[in-house]
């Protein structure tokens, strides 16, 4: 049975307005923690025109696929393993002009994050967008009472978990060469953010 995640269905519209237009002249995307693989089949649908890599821990692949054969589309490639800090999965990744990540570095330990921001930095291409979807922290302050309890049951079931300051999201970004376009408000008290990449060429 694939898995199901009712939160993707939920958000996939109010994403997809958002990252559309930012998409319309990308090529290659890479989805880092691709999760049951509902966004990447209903995205890769939507925009046609973009070869979407799939990916994620080795454990998720299963039900990733599932989605992907029964989409049968021809523009999102099944998933590749994926860990934040093992140099040797990046290694095999090209490059990309843009990187999409959806509800997943609040669920990473915070040197989990450090090193996707500097392998991000190194597979995106000149120009390329880095966006984040998810709850963030402003001033170290929660933006709602519900995010609040969400960071206490995050905290409560994996000690390294917790939504993130967007100023330290931010300075990681900053040290890789990338600079924050837009900061969008979504609904139930997410976000989306967006970084560039200014750097000349892709590093590595």
């Amino acid at each position: 049975m694939r898995p199901y995640s009712e939160s993707c269905d939920q958000n996939r519209d109010p994403i997809l307005n958002v990252i559309q237009p930012l998409f319309a002249d990308r090529v290659r995307v890479l989805e880092i923690g691709s999760g049951t693989g509902q966004h990447a089949v209903y995205f890769a649908e939507k925009m046609p025109q973009l070869s979407w890599q799939t990916s994620d821990l080795e454990e998720n692949h299963a039900g990733i696929r599932l989605w992907l054969i029964e989409a049968a589309l021809k523009n999102v490639l099944a998933p590749v393993s994926l860990a934040a800090c093992d140099k040797s999965s990046w290694s095999k990744l090209t490059s990309y002009d843009a990187v999409f990540s959806a509800n997943a570095v609040h669920i990473m330990g915070k040197k989990d994050v450090e090193c996707l921001f500097q392998e991000v930095g190194r597979v995106l291409e000149a120009r390329g967008l880095l966006v984040l979807y998810g709850p963030f922290n402003y001033d170290g302050n929660y933006t709602s009472e519900s995010n609040a309890r969400f960071d206490i049951w995050l905290k409560n079931n994996n000690s390294q978990s917790s939504i993130r300051d967007f100023e330290w999201l931010d300075g990681l970004a900053k040290k890789e060469g990338l600079t924050l376009l837009s900061d969008y408000e979504m609904p139930a008290n997410n976000r989306i953010l967006v970084w560039r990449n200014s750097n000349q060429v892709v590093s590595g």
